[in-house]
């Protein structure tokens, strides 16, 4: 059984981040109901989504200290390859091929993860990548940054313009810019999950929607006076 207890020597300033990321209760998306707007009387209802739940959209979160490996490997096998794993899944899986002398000294590493890829019947690749190539990746990979000092493992989605998407197993969705990845991305190693089932159009590669005044005024855009005839109003002219 594995115990909470065990954690790599790299992740040993994880606790701060595990409370106020790993432990705090989920705030989870409900259905709002909404009574006299259709013609009918029905009830209308509308899904909402919580900001944490949407900051971990189509992402496995990581939930050990030692673990944000499995869960960014989880998280491409899931979303890219349409495989019905989780967290808990790949770190048995892991485990079993691994050192747990190791593992409890330092982690997971990617020859853990390469071993159980191909497991699996699949092909786990690293590669060199520059700048240049960084930005013409077009499938997600593991990448392994360093967040002050301590090694992390996160998923590498794409990048738009000057800005790198990444699935981070313990903070969630976030777009870091394209320098301040490079210096927390010293290696300069991706490492890339290859097998024939790959869904070529993942979420994890779909473009990234950020919530502006804008766009929502733009997604608004000014009643029309049918609309308002439909919510109930009648003309007046009072002003």
């Amino acid at each position: 059984m594995l115990q909470r207890s065990l954690r790599g020597a790299a992740f040993a300033a994880l606790p701060l981040l595990c409370g106020l990321f790993l432990c705090a209760p989920d705030a989870r998306a409900a259905d709002v109901a909404f009574h006299g707007i259709l013609p009918n009387g029905a009830v209308h209802r509308v899904p909402v989504e919580s900001m944490r739940e949407a900051r971990f959209r189509h992402l496995v979160r990581q939930h050990t200290d030692y673990s944000c490996g499995a869960a960014a490997l989880a998280t491409v096998l899931k979303y890219a390859y349409r495989l019905d794993v989780d967290e808990a899944t790949v770190i048995e899986g892991m485990m079993g091929l691994a050192d747990p002398d190791i593992v409890q000294a330092r982690g997971f590493s990617l020859l853990d993860i390469k071993r159980y890829v191909e497991s699996l019947g699949m092909r786990g690749r690293g590669y060199r990548v520059d700048e240049a190539r960084l930005r013409d990746l077009r499938v997600p990979g593991l990448v392994l940054m360093d967040v002050r000092g301590f090694r992390h493992f996160v998923v590498l989605k794409q990048v738009v313009g000057d800005i790198v998407e990444v699935a981070d197993p313990i903070l969630g969705n976030r777009s870091v810019p394209m320098a301040e990845f490079l210096e927390s991305w010293p290696s300069r190693a991706v490492f890339i999950v290859i097998a024939s089932d790959f869904d070529r159009n993942t979420v994890l590669l779909q473009p990234v929607s950020r919530p502006s005044a804008r766009a929502l005024f733009a997604r608004q855009g000014p009643v029309t006076d049918a609309e308002l005839l439909d919510f109930g109003f009648t003309h007046a002219d009072l002003f």
